[in-house]
């Protein structure tokens, strides 16, 4: 069984198709998918695909790229992680790219959500984009290693790999693996020590080799765990079985299913 540890089932191209999707899905062997939850306006279609479908898990968060939003308390991110669909805290983080001025609210409000995880005793899905140091001096400053949580969709160095396994961390790859300019990407999925690998798609973003540029779903993550087994010399099924475990070792609250 393979875990897509990083979709938006509720984002456009996705939701409308659900079903068809679902039922990928399943015939490519992929048991589990946690849906992300970006803002709290949308939140409860997050939660209604978890509740309706036990293939699916929830989290809680308000990513960085999302600025004229219901901004995130710590007791607000609590309350809402409390439904008992919801599994971790995120996505969070913090986004260069898109917010170049480096505002101080991204970064208090990357504090509440690490806060609100070790409140609640939840891993947290973590984004970063042109912003590593800062990313990994908040986790250490606000001691984010008492909860993990997952570096999600990672494209930095072996550098910043390091420390964030330092942290206690798990770093999960997406289709970005499979492409071929990705070098940086592939020596790190290369030398992560196996039981820290989570595999993701990312869906409706980042379509793994053969389907760039087209719209990706949960059923590709096995593209991704494929080519990271080709990387490192195993078999697709040593991959699939121990990013599968390690999901379960993070996510503690989503129960395995037998069959797994």
């Amino acid at each position: 069984m393979l875990v897509d540890s990083h979709c938006h089932l509720d984002f456009p191209g996705l939701a409308e198709r659900l079903p068809e999707v679902l039922a990928a899905m399943q015939d490519n062997g992929v048991g589990l998918a946690l849906c992300i939850g970006v803002n709290l306006e949308d939140l409860p279609q997050v939660l209604a695909l978890a509740e309706r479908d036990p293939r699916l898990y929830a989290t809680v968060g308000v990513h960085p790229e999302y600025t004229d939003v219901e901004e995130p308390t710590v007791e607000r991110l609590v309350e809402l992680a409390s439904h008992p669909r919801v599994v971790a805290i995120g996505e969070t983080g913090l986004d260069y790219y898109w917010q170049k001025d480096k505002p101080e609210w991204q970064r208090q409000r990357f504090r509440n959500h690490i806060e609100a995880a070790r409140r609640c005793a939840k891993p947290l899905v973590v984004h970063t984009r042109e912003s590593a140091a800062d990313t990994l001096r908040l986790l250490r400053e606000e001691r984010a290693d008492a909860v993990g949580g997952v570096m999600h969709c990672f494209t930095e160095d072996w550098e910043v790999a390091r420390v964030a396994l330092d942290l206690g961390f798990y770093l999960s790859f997406s289709g970005i693996v499979t492409f071929k300019n990705a070098a940086i990407v592939k020596d790190v999925a290369s030398k992560c020590p196996l039981d820290r690998i989570l595999v993701e798609t990312d869906s409706p973003y980042l379509a793994p080799t053969p389907f760039r540029g087209k719209p990706n779903q949960p059923a590709y993550v096995r593209y991704v765990a494929e080519e990271i087994a080709r990387l490192r010399g195993l078999s697709p099924e040593a991959v699939a079985q121990a990013t599968t475990d390690n999901f379960f070792a993070l996510f503690r609250d989503v129960p395995r299913p037998m069959s797994s």
